[in-house]
């Protein structure tokens, strides 16, 4: 082999690894959840009153998959509770996702999770996500993007995000 070949060979493995690192930091890794517990004051839009909410996890943002599910660092898929966006080509689909990538993409995100129902059937945390000024959830309802979709057993009471 000549030269050439070799250093081609190793640029393929260099970016390789490259690769294989960096999607194995964004992997979800359930283990290196940092479990924050605070609270926030979370100003309703329609309603102009502020609440203070309490959170059990919080994470960046890394990816928006659809209107009411995110990717969350440290946490992983995130299905916001009692709020059903539109399917992909659905109409409202693309408004309601670009909401919450305007208000959540790589940017720190709160979790409420829901204490009697942590997962769905697809093993996504279900929560209801606050960014520092925001309930998303609620935010989707007051916009008119979701609408409420009640699933029990649930920490949350009907429609009361």
């Amino acid at each position: 082999m000549n030269k050439r070949t070799i250093s081609i060979i190793l640029l393929a493995i260099f970016i390789i690894t490259i690769a294989f690192t960096l999607i194995n930091s964004l992997m979800d890794d359930q283990s290196s959840a940092v479990n924050k517990t605070g609270t926030l004051n979370i100003t309703d839009s329609k309603t102009k009153m502020v609440k203070s909410v309490k959170y059990e996890a919080s994470g960046k943002c890394l990816e928006v998959i659809d209107g009411d599910t995110i990717w969350v660092y440290g946490v992983g898929k995130v299905r916001l509770v009692q709020v059903d966006t539109p399917e992909k080509g659905e109409t409202g689909y693309s408004e309601a996702k670009k909401f919450v990538e305007e208000r959540c993409l790589g940017k720190t995100v709160y979790l409420n999770i829901d204490d009697k129902e942590p997962y769905d059937k697809y093993n996504r945390t279900l929560a209801i996500v606050y960014t520092d000024t925001e309930d998303i959830n609620n935010e989707l309802l007051n916009n008119g993007l979701a609408k409420t979709l009640y699933i029990p057993p649930s920490e949350f009471k009907k429609g009361e995000i």
